[in-house]
């Protein structure tokens, strides 16, 4: 009996290995030669750059978004992941060029909750809300920018996140990028999401849902919770949008750039491919951007669009 090499472990929905190891042989030329367009998916781009260019891109599409909302007199619903410092970058060009963020409306994209779905207040300093409230808002006085536009996810706001996305216009633009189930904002591959059809799933609105333990793994390697794989610091549950929300937005800015403290170690590498080019499942939530009908514009940088290849030097 011979020695098998690839494994299907109970705690990962994701079954399909032939989709795995099909992904898993994309090399970093072959996502060069697309020259920037998807191979399926008709709406999207996909590009790859260099590591530093990668802030330098969210920063110029939400400068420059956030510009046009204040010379065209227009209201921008801008949907935000969790770049923390970089935010402190965007606020510090709108000041300098004395932008007006009057029309602005910033949405967070997810936030954490304990196991009785008690949503992190903005006080809890490893979360989302807390972050971008540092960096961003607290950034943006005198500019305009109004107090009630800052749509945090709280046990009030999360049942009417969708729906007060909805009679805003719907998103103009999303920041997202996966985590390591293939989660988009905090939607886990877990029972909380499934469901019959596709048709299904896509309606979702914003809830409260259990989060996968990869996700908490994930998470326990963050600077908000030590840096240190302390897993009893992160919290089971989450509030986020929902797949409707990202279908419906009007723009997506998918990013794939997170290594291990700037490493060439990334668990992205495999779960962006499943994501970006792998046949769209629930159990890779991700991937159902590929199914969007509106502008999808996925980054990679060099170091997440690498060819994966085993390495017998580097074993940790």
């Amino acid at each position: 009996m011979s020695f098998k090499e690839t494994f299907s472990h109970d705690f990962y929905p994701f079954k399909d290995q032939a989709e795995i190891d099909r992904v898993r042989k994309i090399t970093y030329e072959d996502i060069i030669a697309m020259g920037g367009k998807h191979p399926t998916a008709k709406s999207a781009s996909v590009n790859v750059v260099r590591g530093d260019m990668v802030e330098t891109i969210m920063i110029s599409d939400m400068v420059s978004r956030i510009v046009a909302s204040d010379r065209e007199d227009k209201l921008c619903v801008m949907i935000m992941c969790n770049p923390c410092p970089t935010y402190a970058k965007v606020a510090y060009m709108l000041q300098e060029m004395k932008v007006n963020c009057r029309n602005v409306k910033f949405y967070m994209m997810d936030e954490w909750a304990d196991e009785d779905g008690n949503i992190a207040p903005l006080s809890y300093k490893a979360g989302f809300g807390y972050a971008f409230n540092k960096f961003m808002i607290s950034n943006l006085a005198g500019l305009g920018f109004r107090e009630e536009n800052f749509i945090y996810h709280s046990n009030k706001t999360t049942p009417d996140f969708s729906k007060m996305l909805e009679q805003d216009g719907e998103a103009d633009i999303v920041y997202s990028g996966p985590g390591w189930p293939g989660h988009l904002a905090f939607i886990d591959p877990v029972e909380d999401w499934y469901k019959p059809t596709m048709e299904e799933y896509l309606e979702q609105g914003a809830k409260v849902a259990t989060l996968h333990p990869l996700t908490i793994a994930q998470n326990s390697l963050h600077g908000g919770f030590g840096l240190s794989g302390d897993i009893s610091k992160v919290p089971p549950k989450g509030a986020m949008m929902g797949p409707r929300d990202a279908m419906k937005a009007k723009n997506v800015l998918d990013i794939h750039s997170i290594t291990t403290a700037g490493s060439q170690v990334s668990w992205q590498r495999l779960t962006s491919r499943l994501c970006v080019f792998g046949k769209p499942a629930q159990e890779v939530p991700a991937s159902i951007l590929q199914l969007r009908d509106k502008p999808t514009r996925i980054i990679f940088s060099e170091v997440a669009a690498a060819t994966i290849k085993d390495e017998e030097i580097f074993q940790y």
